[in-house]
């Protein structure tokens, strides 16, 4: 697996998520990435933090073929459902901002009433340390969250092609 590089037909010199991988591969396919944040990175102090980004450079998701935003959503929906099935968060943040790094990808943040920002936004202010135990108890479950995710991501399958969503 990769951990660093990526294929050069997918580069813009000027953006970090189509020159680095962005964390610890976890499952890719032509599509997108689903990698786990560095444990030992900035964000360190949120216990499971996953990541979906794009491989084409796009900025906004209506920037994808419609067939595309579909698979975008099922992927997501996916990643939500085993980190709850798995981890049993108190609450599970979904993100996608991009105003730091314009290539679309969204963020998934389990949430415990231990973190050290709980309840407050992941980019607020901390409340607390993150008491080791807990930490741990969450880490040890990352194996099998992993493994659940790289199934259930590989059992989708594309959607015959449509070029725009259903009239309402």
């Amino acid at each position: 697996m990769r951990t660093t590089e990526l294929p050069s037909k997918t580069k813009l010199a000027d953006c970090v998520l189509c020159q680095q991988m962005g964390g610890r591969l976890l499952y890719e396919n032509s599509f997108y990435r689903v990698i786990a944040v560095d444990a030992n990175g900035p964000d360190a102090h949120f216990p499971a933090f996953y990541r979906l980004i794009w491989s084409q450079h796009v900025v906004e998701m209506t920037d994808l073929p419609y067939t595309q935003q579909l698979m975008a959503w099922q992927a997501i929906s996916i990643i939500e459902s085993c980190m709850r099935k798995v981890l049993q968060p108190h609450k599970m943040n979904l993100a996608s901002f991009g105003n730091m790094v314009a290539h679309l990808h969204w963020h998934f943040i389990a949430r415990f009433e231990w973190d050290s920002h709980f309840p407050n936004p992941v980019w607020g202010q901390a409340l607390r340390e993150v008491p080791m135990q807990q930490l741990q108890e969450v880490q040890s479950l990352f194996p099998q969250l992993d493994a659940l995710l790289q199934q259930k991501l590989s059992e989708l399958r594309p959607f015959a092609p449509i070029d725009s969503p259903p009239d309402r």
